[in-house]
């Protein structure tokens, strides 16, 4: 049970009660008849086969208070794609699949991408902007969670907490970020979050000075939780990164977009476990090794829109001062760890702060070199302006992917 401590400049909406579910769930039906509510679940297929989707969906098929399900299914050829119809047929509540490696996305895909205008490279980031602009090409939900496809602690009360803050018709939140805490089978996890944000967040602090925006970031509990919430306009204008710097990137976007009364996060589950990536320390394109790197330029890239100057030399800084506090981090979640009767290596929490600290240089270097990389995806409206007829074409892609292809 979480205290009722307001750390930040975000409001926090803690669980202070452990409110039963179906009062929650009451609730919600009563909010969706005025502002209907949504789902977006960004899957590989590979999820469908694994241990965790299976019981997310037995979930989801028990929540009453959804108009709409928007999965979005990448890497899956046709027979893959009839399975997952299969898949997901059980869910009674309206619900469509975005086939992204289809041909008819793939079409409407390759014209965006002649207009400069269509992600980059495939992923996380790239299946979620998919899925938004169906969700504003449907208009059938006022407000919209979105979660993860591999979280093996799931229960549908994290669903209905994550949406409560942006469905209640007397809040006037337009985002919502979900937090909990990464601790599973004796052990924490988190160390990205842990290790690598907020102790640069805290370095960065150091060498810039106390900035609005790193005050922002450092209020967010969880800041790399794939579960947020948010309402349907915030789609239109939002430019979310494509690769693994998606969460911070969305972050900044609220920051950019949004008065911080506007914005919020809500404790979502008491325990969260989910696929672990691994650290990968001998390869720097792979697992946590490159999502450190994405996401360390994602804020050297926001801190640069401020106005703020880089040189090797700000690197070199940055480098040394985060090592320092994250070393001391190691340490206090160590005894956080003992009294807690939790395990903590404090080998292996020293080389993910070691590879963090290379991977600051090599982000920073990247950030140097390539000044004029832009990972961000273009925003809806800018779509919308370039091909007037986009949500219509994108509509009629996904009908006919869900009516025309039958399943297994």
């Amino acid at each position: 049970m979480a205290d009722f401590y307001q750390n930040g400049i975000i409001t926090t909406l803690h669980n202070l009660s452990d409110r039963p579910l179906d009062e929650l769930e009451a609730e919600l039906c009563l909010f969706s008849q005025k502002r209907p509510l949504a789902l977006i679940l960004p899957s590989l297929f590979s999820e469908l086969e694994g241990p965790a989707l299976g019981p997310i969906i037995d979930e989801i098929c028990k929540v009453p208070y959804l108009n709409e399900i928007v999965i979005g299914l990448d890497r899956a050829d046709e027979e893959q794609f009839r399975f997952a119809k299969e898949f997901f047929g059980k869910l009674p509540q309206h619900h469509r699949i975005l086939w992204n490696d289809g041909p008819r996305l793939r079409a409407l895909d390759a014209e965006l991408q002649e207009l400069e205008l269509a992600p980059k490279e495939p992923g996380k980031g790239r299946n979620v902007w998919y899925c938004m602009g169906y969700i504003l090409a449907s208009g059938r939900a006022e407000s919209v969670a979105l979660h993860d496809c591999d979280i093996t602690t799931y229960t549908r009360e994290l669903l209905a907490r994550l949406i409560y803050p942006v469905a209640h018709p007397q809040f006037n939140y337009e985002f919502c970020k979900g937090f909990y805490a990464r601790v599973a089978e004796g052990k924490i996890n988190g160390r990205v979050c842990r290790l690598l944000v907020t102790p640069l967040l805290r370095a960065l602090k150091r060498v810039f000075g106390e900035i609005e925006y790193l005050q922002f970031m450092d209020s967010f509990r969880y800041p790399l939780a794939g579960e947020f919430s948010f309402r349907r306009d915030v789609l239109n204008d939002i430019r979310i990164p494509s690769d693994w710097g998606l969460e911070i990137g969305v972050l900044s976007e609220m920051h950019r977009n949004y008065a911080n009364n506007r914005l919020c996060q809500v404790d979502i589950a008491d325990r969260y476990d989910h696929k672990h990536q691994n650290l990968s320390l001998e390869d720097a394109n792979a697992g946590l090794s490159k999502m450190s790197i994405d996401i360390t330029k994602a804020l050297f890239r926001k801190l640069a829109t401020q106005g703020h100057t880089f040189s090797p030399e700000t690197f070199r800084t940055l480098k040394a001062t985060y090592f320092r506090i994250a070393l001391d981090f190691i340490e206090t979640y160590h005894n956080d760890a003992l009294m807690n009767g939790l395990k903590l290596d404090i080998h292996s929490e020293e080389e993910a702060v070691e590879m963090f600290a290379r991977n600051i240089m090599t982000a920073g270097e990247q950030f140097l070199t390539h000044p004029m990389e832009t990972p961000f995806i273009p925003s809806w409206n800018r779509v919308a302006s370039a091909m007037p007829d986009v949500f219509e074409r994108l509509m009629e892609a996904v009908e006919l992917d869900n009516k025309e292809y039958g399943a297994l």
